[in-house]
């Protein structure tokens, strides 16, 4: 099934500000927080979608990217089952950063913005990755699957991205007795305000370490390597960012990874060139050739073919092949192949040769914009060169 427009799910305009995207999924989102709607899946789908498309539109290289390619822009191969790679934890995560820290917790009683259940999210998330990617232009045409070595920070085995030692090493932080976060009341002329901060013992995660794991030295993450599979779209162009979510650098003791970015760079045809979703190949004839025509064969992105020069062509003229270009990444069209022509002209004459084209140079037939008696020419062309 195909996905709903990101603009659409929120509500908002494309010419929408960054205020206006956010307050539009704080609405949504509060709609249909599952807190809301215990037990209703239609309305967790909703909850997760609204998610998806605030995770792109609130990202300015993102949003730019979704606006010129659409969802074949931002898609890749991401984490959980969340079409666009985010889960439910890591929904939740996300929340006191974009709402502020008391805003979900007070409103539906949990235990703060990152917080499910009642249970914290622990860890900070990694940060973003960005690697180029060649494609040639075969592989643009059809689209591909890459697995590619990347070299990043991923969990720790030794620990399971806990960064602590053992089980017994991670305790209860004693400050904010787990939830993450230290309640203030101050009394004002107003009468009593209560505030909410992120625990400053613990950084907001609930938990502190007394003996770090030896391997991560209790980070939670070690420098390593990871295979990661990418589906690139057919028709992708040089400059075009796809986003992978989920797959960038591990966070640190648990925290959610941050996203794969990768930038698409197209490998140099050695024969053709690309123009938009068209491709140009330049034909190079003789002059006899255009004299009388001929039947070439050009190579196209997915093998050869061949084309009837008809007697007469003109330098500069192009033919057109149709579909033999790119698809739009995020339509139907297709582009075509130019063939454009250009007779090339002979530089070392022998004397007989040079005798006879300056025999033809009189001829009428051999000026610019010649008359409409052609025939004349081509038997005359025939006799000298047969």
């Amino acid at each position: 099934m195909a996905k709903r427009d990101y603009y659409e799910i929120l509500g908002v305009s494309k010419g929408a500000s960054a205020d206006e995207i956010k307050k539009s999924y704080r609405k949504v989102a509060m709609q249909f927080h599952p807190d809301r709607n215990p037990g209703d899946k239609a309305a967790e789908e909703k909850f997760k979608e609204a998610a998806e498309a605030y995770e792109i539109l609130s990202d300015t290289d993102k949003r730019a990217q979704y606006d010129r390619f659409g969802h074949a822009g931002v898609s890749g191969n991401g984490r959980g089952p969340h079409p666009g790679g985010m889960n439910m934890d890591d929904i939740f995560s996300q929340f006191g950063d974009i709402f502020g820290e008391d805003v979900f917790g007070s409103f539906f009683g949990g235990g703060g913005g990152r917080s499910r259940g009642g249970q914290r999210t622990r860890g900070t998330r990694g940060s973003n990755l960005r690697i180029k990617l060649k494609l040639n232009y075969e592989e643009i045409a059809k689209g591909v699957t890459k697995n590619i070595k990347v070299k990043k920070y991923v969990h720790c085995n030794t620990c399971g991205g806990s960064g602590a030692k053992d089980k017994g090493s991670v305790q209860t932080c004693s400050t904010c007795g787990g939830s993450g976060q230290v309640r203030k009341v101050t009394s004002t002329f107003l009468g009593q305000m209560q505030t909410v901060t992120t625990c400053p013992t613990c950084n907001g995660e609930g938990s502190t370490i007394t003996a770090k794991c030896n391997s991560c030295h209790g980070e939670g993450r070690v420098y390593g390597e990871e295979t990661v599979t990418i589906d690139i779209p057919a028709g992708v162009q040089e400059g075009m960012q796809l986003n992978v979510s989920g797959r960038g650098n591990a966070g640190e003791r648990g925290g959610m990874p941050g996203d794969l970015i990768i930038l698409i760079e197209e490998e140099q045809h050695k024969e053709l060139q690309r123009e938009g979703l068209n491709v140009v190949y330049d034909l190079h004839i003789s002059f006899t050739d255009a004299v009388f025509g001929i039947q070439a064969e050009v190579p196209t992105i997915d093998g050869r073919a061949k084309i009837k020069i008809p007697a007469g062509t003109q330098s500069g003229k192009i033919f057109r092949l149709k579909g033999k270009g790119f698809p739009a990444v995020n339509s139907y069209e297709k582009g075509d192949q130019l063939v454009h022509i250009n007779i090339w002209t002979p530089q070392n004459l022998t004397s007989e040769e040079r005798a006879m084209l300056e025999k033809l140079s009189h001829s009428t037939n051999f000026k610019p914009n010649p008359d409409k008696n052609q025939k004349n020419f081509f038997d005359k062309m025939r006799e000298m060169f047969n």
